[in-house]
């Protein structure tokens, strides 16, 4: 059952979004147990919403957590493989894209995480992970 208060609440996101489909995309966890709570609030007592309606929002929205926890997961794990791959890189000349977008070879220092992405840095440049072109191998620190 469709009542007036979730209507306009999708006609809103519509406008500002520019289509309904649009502003279902957007809609996360939070936004849809809002729009369920007014959906039972506003619902006509005479024509309530039946059981069956309600369950299966319910096993949507315990869909939609998932997801979220999902993609949370996946992020860490890349993350986390990021992180082994730079560290693995460790003493190795590596050439790649810089910062400021000029080409630099080096050994690679140390690595860190800024902002979720892995970086390498060579001496004073830093080159992220996703950058390095080529690994050139073990760099000659006997000097």
């Amino acid at each position: 059952m469709e009542t007036s208060a979730t209507s306009s609440l999708v006609a809103t996101q519509s406008q500002q979004t520019g289509s309904a489909s649009d502003a279902w995309g957007d809609v996360n966890l939070n936004d849809f147990i809002k729009m369920l709570i007014a959906e039972l609030q506003h619902q006509d007592p005479l024509d309530p919403m039946d059981n069956a309606q309600i369950l299966q929002q319910i096993s949507q929205i315990r869909e939609i957590s998932s997801n979220d926890k999902l993609i949370d997961t996946l992020a860490s794990v890349r993350l986390a493989q990021n992180m082994a791959t730079a560290g693995s890189m460790i003493g190795q000349t590596v050439m790649g894209l810089n910062t400021d977008n000029e080409w630099v070879t080096g050994p690679v220092d140390r690595v860190s995480i800024e902002d979720g992405v892995a970086k390498l840095h060579l001496g004073e440049y830093t080159v992220e992970l996703n950058n390095v072109s080529q690994i050139l191998g073990e760099s000659d620190n006997e000097g």
